[in-house]
């Protein structure tokens, strides 16, 4: 146990000391929440709620999917 608290020490104090490094970590971190929220709303829509209205339909609907053979092309 008292090897676990020296390690979260050691980060936490070395956190504590960084002057730049925390304005990068959140730029980091804001660029990433932006990153994926645009790649929500752009690529992955929400085809379940678009094509089905009950949970019923919704598991039949991705079960003929996943049932669905491959195409030959």
């Amino acid at each position: 146990m008292q090897l676990i608290r020296k390690i979260w020490n050691f980060y936490v104090e070395g956190f504590r000391s960084m002057t730049i490094g925390k304005t990068l970590w959140l730029i980091i971190i804001i660029k990433l929440c932006v990153f994926f929220l645009i790649l929500k709303l752009l690529f992955f829509p929400d085809f379940l709620n678009q094509r089905c209205e009950t949970p019923g339909q919704k598991a039949d609907y991705v079960g003929k999917e996943l049932l669905k053979p491959l195409r030959q092309e």
